[in-house]
């Protein structure tokens, strides 16, 4: 049989009408010059080559000798996924033939080995046709095309199928548009309410890939700069990542977006500023950069190659995201404070290490002259976003703060701070001597003095005053920090001795288990891996050995890893009833004494471990951030609950025993049919290794560096609850009666801004958990089913909301200020 033949263009630095002749060789031919060296096949047509090439502009779609030795690297370190890569290579149209060969040559190794040829070739094609229709292609530079508009992605992020679905979203939008400046103030100014994305530092985590971003409605200044710079790459809008680690003052780090237009320019994600660029809060810090610091320059990032690393403070093992220094572009663009001045940046929050709040603020200067008038900003703005003030170095001002109905002042010297911004905490702010101190303030002093007595000694909470007493956000706040750490302070001491022990009790069941920490503790907290052992069905000595195999059979990067001993011996070991409060218990103690952070917990299990990820993951969603099931099998359970749950399946291909592959097989493709109809939920990932039957020799290994990539998402916009056998009483934002809920009772309900929808519900009344960051709960809230109104208000934050929703569970980050219960009505 006839192989095909392999083209290597022979041409450097000629213009297109001087190119030389292909020269084509079979694979074959390839194959023995292989054998001789490809380094001498490449110089010896390097030598020929030159006799051809004459004095000429550079010509920015040849193909060198040099570009076919990286694409040739690039082939050999795509590896198993070479063929893929060969096939877009090879399949794309002669005009789109140079993108293509660019984006190979340029490839992160992490691509080379996991895009398809589909995918590759779909982003070309559209970007050439986003290119094509915009008023602005005939001045738009090829290499800026390639570098700054063919590219799937921006960093490190996910990479997400965006360009077809954001052209169709967003083209629309910039149809008027003359410039890509305009287009992309244009998209700056609308794509993000459209979206209903806003910043929040309660972002999944940073390095968010855009519809991570569209599913959570929020995002970080990394997270909220990917959609935007993907936004505008989709219609035809040339843009890049930009960034610095760490600003010279030493406040944070920040990532924003440069666009070109004729030249770059900058503007800041989700901070539109009408349709200017170059106008953003941070260019004062930016215009102290240093560009000879590798921590307090400015960098842009470059998918060509190029020497510098894009220095990624999430995450900074990673060395694939190249960048050039831009740090020169902003130096000297703000205004300089006068000699003997300076700037001062002021923020408040609600407690300390809490959130930022909105408040007025004015500053009087000895004399009680204004010298300034602003406001502080709150969690909607980026998080070194500070209300800045230029003031005289050392001298003493006075700063008047009102938050609501409060107000008070502060003294302060300016250059008392001397790196990032001057704090103040509303639960510690002064009471005014000449008023009685308000509602707030006496509720949250009641509140602290019943926490200050002996918990032997208390009386019942739910008798106290205070306890249904309506708070403000900032009290909710406070009151929530309070009882979070009494909590903590409590399970620290009375549970102390099974946590040595390491074994749990509840519902006369014991729960031995195992742990080991790996890896550095980072600033939020360790992660939480728990692995559920095999057996089942078989003699507490089969099922001992089966848990003695699973304490070492996984070591992750970081975290604690623990690995409990099932309470009983039986078939369906992992998932009987007393398993759901043993793990709660069990998650609870390890935040308590190892730090764990609640939205890293990932649930994992081998065989009969693996049966029990197949169960609980759907009915416990909301207590994990990602979940893998290794050779195991479902029974009778269903995917619905995985909505917003990264879920992963390893089964070997030839374990046959209970059809265990037919039916990983079975369910991929239902996860499939639920991700395509409901695009932004059940993330997933099957995976059936070839050659392989019961025992996968570790590769299903490669889940936990996979779970890692999540932080659980605790208010998803869209809820799917479907009850198990074991029936639940809360999942995310929604809580029901138990002992009204049918037998595998369903609930869908949603939610847009102010407004919640019941789509389906099987139970006859359901309460929707709310708190400050799902909405503004000042300001009503209404609750629909099928066009139906069930509740319109407003529904008030208390100590009782609060106090039982972490008694519930004690996850301190699953705490609801407020709820409402609505009676669904009765359809036939």
């Amino acid at each position: 049989m006839k192989r095909p033949s392999r083209q290597i263009i022979i041409g450097v630095s000629v213009r297109p009408s001087d190119r030389l002749p292909l020269l084509e060789f079979s694979q074959d031919t390839l194959d023995m010059l292989s054998t001789i060296g490809r380094g001498l096949l490449v110089a010896s047509l390097f030598a020929a080559s030159a006799v051809f090439v004459r004095a000429a502009e550079p010509d920015a779609t040849a193909t060198t000798l040099e570009n076919i030795a990286a694409i040739e690297s690039a082939l050999a370190r795509a590896s198993e996924n070479r063929e893929q890569i060969q096939k877009a290579l090879d399949s794309a149209p002669g005009e789109q033939q140079p993108g293509m060969r660019f984006l190979v040559e340029h490839m992160p190794g992490r691509d080379l080995k996991e895009l398809s040829a589909e995918f590759l070739l779909e982003n070309v094609k559209l970007a050439h046709a986003a290119r094509d229709a915009a008023p602005w292609k005939d001045k738009l530079p090829e290499d800026v095309f390639f570098n700054d508009v063919l590219p799937y992605a921006n960093i490190n992020e996910r990479r997400d199928n965006w360009r077809k679905d954001f052209y169709e979203r967003f083209a629309p939008l910039v149809k008027d548009a003359k410039t890509p400046g305009e287009a992309a103030a244009l998209l700056n100014q609308k794509i993000f309410p459209l979206l209903k994305v806003r910043y929040s530092t309660q972002r999944r985590r940073a390095d968010q890939a855009p519809y991570e971003s569209i599913e959570s409605g929020l995002a970080s200044c990394t997270g909220l700069s990917v959609l935007l710079i993907d936004a505008c790459r989709a219609v035809g809008v040339p843009a890049r990542f930009v960034g610095t680690p760490l600003w010279s003052d030493k406040s944070g780090n920040h990532s924003w977006v440069e666009v070109w237009d004729d030249g770059w320019h900058f503007t800041g994600a989700a901070e539109p500023d009408g349709t200017k660029l170059d106008s953003a809060w941070f260019i004062g810090r930016a215009s102290t950069a240093d560009r000879e610091h590798p921590l307090h320059a400015i960098y842009a990032v470059s998918y060509r190659r190029t020497p510098q690393k894009f220095p990624l403070v999430w995450d900074r093992d990673i060395d694939y995201v190249h960048a050039v220094n831009v740090t020169d572009r902003y130096l000297n663009r703000a205004a300089k404070a006068p000699e003997g001045s300076q700037r001062v940046m002021f923020r408040l929050l609600d407690r300390r290490g809490g959130e930022r709040q909105r408040a007025k603020l004015k500053l009087f200067d000895a004399e009680g002259k204004l010298v300034f008038e602003g406001t502080t900003n709150d969690e909607r703005f980026d998080a070194n976003d500070h209300a800045t003030a230029i003031l005289k170095t050392g001298e003493k001002y006075a700063a008047e703060i009102e938050v609501g109905s409060a107000s008070w002042k502060e003294g302060f010297r300016a250059g008392d701070v001397k790196n990032g911004p001057i704090t103040w905490i509303v639960a510690e702010r002064p009471a005014k001597p000449e008023e009685p101190p308000g509602v707030a303030t006496e509720t949250i002093a009641a509140l602290q003095k019943y926490l200050a007595t002996p918990a032997a000694e208390r009386p019942k909470l739910d008798e106290q005053p205070f306890y249904k007493k309506p708070l403000t956000c900032e009290e909710a706040a406070v009151a929530a920090d309070l009882l979070c750490k009494d909590r903590a302070a409590r399970i620290r001491a009375d549970r102390a001795a099974e946590m040595k022990a390491r074994e749990l009790a509840h519902g006369g069941k014991k729960m031995p288990f195992f742990y080991k920490a790996f890896g550095d503790k980072p600033a939020k907290g360790r992660s939480l891996f728990i692995s559920m052992h095999g057996g089942g069905g078989a003699p507490k000595r089969v099922n001992d050995s089966q848990w003695e195999n699973q304490k070492r059979l996984y070591e992750p990067k970081e975290g604690v890893y623990c690995a409990p001993r099932a309470p009983t011996d039986t078939w369906n070991l992992w998932h009987e009833g007393h398993i759901d409060p043993l793990f709660d218990r069990l998650i609870e103690n390890f935040v308590a004494f190892e730090d764990v952070d609640p939205d890293r917990v990932y649930i994992m299990g081998y065989s009969a471990g693996g049966d029990g990820v197949f169960q609980l993951a759907p009915r416990m969603a909301d207590r994990f951030a990602a979940a893998a099931m290794m050779a195991g099998h479902p029974n009778e359970t269903s995917p619905l609950g995985l909505r917003n749950l990264p879920f992963a399946i390893h089964v070997g291909a030839l374990d046959a025993a209970y059809n265990r592959n037919k039916v990983a097989a079975e369910w991929g493709n239902k996860l499939d049919e639920l991700h395509k109809a409901d695009p932004e939920g059940y993330p997933h990932l099957v995976k059936l290794h070839e050659g392989k039957g019961h025992w996968m020799d570790r590769q299903d290994a490669e889940a936990l560096a996979w779970m890692a990539d999540f932080r659980r998402n605790l208010l998803p916009k869209k809820i799917v609850w479907k009850q198990d056998d074991v029936v639940g009483s809360r999942f995310y934002w929604l809580a029901v009666d138990p002992s009204k809920v049918p037998s595998r009772a369903e609930v869908v309900a949603t939610l847009d801004g102010q407004t919640i929808d019941i789509a389906k519900c099987d139970v006859p009344a359901l309460t929707i958990r709310l708190c400050d960051p799902m909405c503004m709960l000042d300001e009503p809230i209404a609750i629909k089913s099928q066009g139906e109104t069930l509740f319109s208000g407003r529904v008030e934050r208390t100590v009782a909301t609060i106090a039982k929703t972490l008694a519930e569970r004690g996850d301190p980050k699953a705490v609801f200020s407020a709820e409402v219960e609505v009676q669904m009505p009765q359809r036939k």
